[in-house]
This record gives structure tokens, sequence and C-alpha cells, in this order.
């Protein structure tokens, strides 16, 4: 018998008799993991900071805001540094307090009623995150840090200064003048969880709203109070002691994350 030849057009069609191999999709390129997430991840965000423990009673609630960007391994985990920037007020009891301590040094009645002040906190940090839960839509992470806290509270009084143009002259202007302000640095760490919203499936951008627990590790430094004016001498430099309390706050920031 003559052994039958294959006809041509029946192998083009069914490949040559070989069965094709599928299987996982492979993803390529030098931003993108083998899962198909971005090698980099980067978000910035806005919100408030509420104080909390002792530092909700010299503080009150301000703004905030963070950026970061770094390191993402896959769709679950990411290693970011991040920058945040949280502000608070003075509780009516520290300004009440400081303008008696101002009195003293400066002459009764030299602040009264015009003093005024705020604080804030800038800090760098690492934040490894996890993301627990990501749905089409929503989803879910938890997040950890530690690094760098710098702490500062400054006090002002309000004051007439002079602003000149070679084309204008001068004029005159309402701004608040620093009186006294005191600066603190040490390591800190966070911990919170946040949600996402996909704002389109086939978009990568999320928003997300996010809340976490901050604790800075200040050292605590002796210094001048209501309760110790007696002990004021011609040395005595430190008039707001409460800038090297440890510091405990929640911020809690919205923005959008790529």
């Amino acid at each position: 018998m003559v052994p039958m030849t294959p006809n041509f057009a029946e192998m083009m069609q069914y490949g040559g008799g070989q069965r094709k191999r599928y299987g996982r999709p492979r993803y390529r390129g030098n931003n993108t993991n083998a899962d198909g997430s971005s090698k980099w991840i980067f978000f910035a965000g806005a919100g408030l900071s509420q104080p909390i423990g002792n530092t909700w009673h010299y503080l009150t609630p301000s703004y905030a805001f963070q950026v970061g960007v770094g390191r993402q391994f896959s769709k679950k985990f990411a290693v970011p540094v991040q920058f945040d920037y949280d502000h608070f007020g003075m509780a009516a009891q520290t300004l009440n307090h400081q303008t008696t301590i101002y009195d003293a040094l400066y002459g009764a009645g030299s602040v009264d009623g015009i003093l005024d002040g705020s604080s804030h906190v800038w800090s760098f940090t690492v934040d490894p995150t996890l993301t627990f839960y990501s749905g089409d839509t929503w989803g879910a992470y938890g997040v950890v840090g530690a690094g760098y806290y710098h702490k500062t509270a400054a006090f002002t009084v309000p004051s007439t200064q002079q602003y000149c143009d070679p084309y204008y002259g001068c004029s005159q202007y309402q701004a608040n003048a620093p009186i006294d302000k005191y600066t603190s640095n040490a390591p800190g760490f966070n911990g919170g969880f946040g949600i996402t919203y996909k704002i389109s499936r086939f978009a990568n951008e999320r928003l997300y709203a996010e809340a976490r627990y901050v604790f800075v590790d200040n050292s605590q430094k002796a210094g001048i109070t209501v309760n110790n004016l007696s002990t004021i001498t011609a040395t005595t430099t430190n008039f707001y002691p409460a800038n090297s309390n440890r510091t405990t706050f929640i911020p809690i920031k919205v923005g959008i994350r790529f």
C-alpha cells in the first residue's frame, strides 16, 4: 500500500498535526511585575489630623497632606517612602497659659488677647503596605511604618509690616510676627487601615481613604509652665516644654493612588 500523505492545507489548519499548549499569560516590561501590577506606586492625599491622648490637651485638629512613592512587588505588597505634613492649632488653654508666662517675661498685659500660635509635624517614613482585599471596584489594605518626625511650635502676635515697591512706593499690612519657637526631632511609628475605590475597571487609578495612629517618641525637656513660674532665671530658654511631649494623633486622609 502507498502511505497516505496528509493534506498540506489540513496541516496548516491544525498546526502541523501538533497540539498547541496554553498556560498562564506572561507579562513583560521593565515596569511590570509577573502578576501584571506596576513595579511602582505613587499616591497623594489630604485631610485632617486629630490629636489624641495627652496631645489633645494642648493642640487642636487642623489640615494635613501626604505624598508617597515606592516599590510595588505585587498586587498585594508594596513598600513606599512617604512624606506627611500634619498641622495643628493651639488649644485655648495652651494660649492662656502661654499668655501668663509671656506677661511675666515681658510685662503685664503685653500679649493679652493677641497671642496666637500653631504647631505642625512633618515626617519621612517607610511604610510597608499589604492589600488584603482587591475586587473589581473596592479594595482594602493595612499599613505600618516608621521613620523620622520633626515637630515645631510657634507663638505669634499681630504686627504691622511694611512693603516697598520701586514703582508704587511703600505700604503697610498686618501680619503675625513670631515671638517664640520650639522644635523637637524624634523617631516615630504609625499603623492603620484604608479602603480603595477603582475609578474604572480598565484604569489603574484608585481613590483611597485611610486612618492611622501615629506615635512620636519625643524626649521630654524641662522648662517653665504656669505651675513653676517662680523658678524663671536669666538663663531659662524653654517656655513651652509641651513641644517635647510624646505626640499621638490620628491623621485621616483621602486621595488617589496610581
